[in-house]
C-alpha cells in the first residue's frame, strides 16, 4: 500500500519567507528608481511566483513595462534572492515537532510550490530541511503552475504516494483550488499570504498554529479510508 503523504506549499505555509522576498522586491524596485512597497502590502503578493509578485508590485506603483523589461527585472530578482534566500526566512513555529509526530504515524512529506525548484531547494537546504521531503517540486519541475492539479498529481507520484492517500497543506486560494481540482483534502493555515481570509475559502480543516496540524491531518486521513 502506498504511504500516507502530506504535500505542503512552501511560502507562507512551511516557511515565513516574506522578509527576504519583500526585501528582494524592494531591491529590484530601488534599481528601477521606484518607491519601495510597504511590507504589509507586498507580503500578500507572495504565492504566485516571482514574476507575478513583480507584476503585482508594478501594478500597485502604476508602472507598465514590456515583456523584455519584466524579464530583466525577473532575472535581477532571481539572482539577488538566490543570494539572500534565507537571510531572515524561518520555518513557522511548531513545524518541526508536527513533522516529527506525523512521521511517527507513518506519513511522508513533499513540497508543491510555485517557487522555482532550484530556489526552493536552496531555501530548504539553508534551513536544513531538505531531508524531510521525498519530493520538492516547483513550476519548472514539470512546466506546470498551481492551480493546475497536474502539478500536485505529479508531486505525489514523485514522492511515491497515491492521490487517495494524500493530504495537502497550504495558505492560499491557489492551494485550495489546486487540492479541490485534484480531489485531495486540504488543510489551510491562516498565518500565510492569502489576500482572501482562508476561512472564507472553506478548506477541509483550518489551523492557526502547527500544534493543530497533527489532529487535523489524522482526522482527514481517517475520513478518507
Amino acid at each position: 500500500m502506498p504511504p500516507l503523504t502530506v504535500i505542503f506549499d512552501l511560502d507562507g505555509t512551511l516557511v515565513e519567507t516574506a522578509p527576504d522576498l519583500v526585501d528582494t522586491l524592494n531591491w529590484v524596485f530601488r534599481r528601477e528608481s521606484l518607491p519601495e512597497l510597504p511590507y504589509a502590502e507586498a507580503r500578500n503578493m507572495i504565492g504566485g511566483g516571482a514574476r507575478r509578485m513583480i507584476e503585482n508590485g508594478l501594478r500597485l506603483e502604476g508602472r507598465a513595462v514590456d515583456s523584455a523589461e519584466l524579464d530583466r527585472m525577473l532575472a535581477d530578482f532571481i539572482r539577488y534572492y538566490g543570494e539572500h534566500v534565507a537571510d531572515r526566512s524561518r520555518p513557522f513555529p511548531g513545524l518541526d515537532a508536527a513533522l516529527d509526530q506525523l512521521a511517527g504515524h507513518g506519513f511522508r512529506f513533499a513540497v508543491c510550490t510555485n517557487k522555482r525548484e532550484g530556489l526552493s531547494r536552496l531555501l530548504l537546504e539553508a534551513l536544513k530541511m531538505t531531508h524531510r521531503f521525498e519530493a520538492i517540486c516547483g513550476p519548472d519541475t514539470f512546466n506546470i503552475y498551481k492551480p493546475d492539479p497536474e502539478i500536485l498529481r505529479r508531486t505525489i507520484h514523485a514522492a511515491g504516494g497515491a492521490m487517495e492517500r494524500s493530504i495537502m497543506v497550504g495558505d492560499s486560494e491557489t492551494d485550495i483550488a489546486t487540492a479541490r481540482a485534484a480531489g485531495v483534502p486540504i488543510v489551510a493555515v491562516d498565518f500565510g499570504y492569502s489576500e482572501i481570509p482562508v476561512e472564507k475559502l472553506t478548506p477541509d480543516r483550518l489551523i492557526s498554529h502547527y500544534d493543530q496540524l497533527v489532529p487535523a491531518v489524522l482526522e482527514l486521513a481517517s475520513a478518507s479510508r
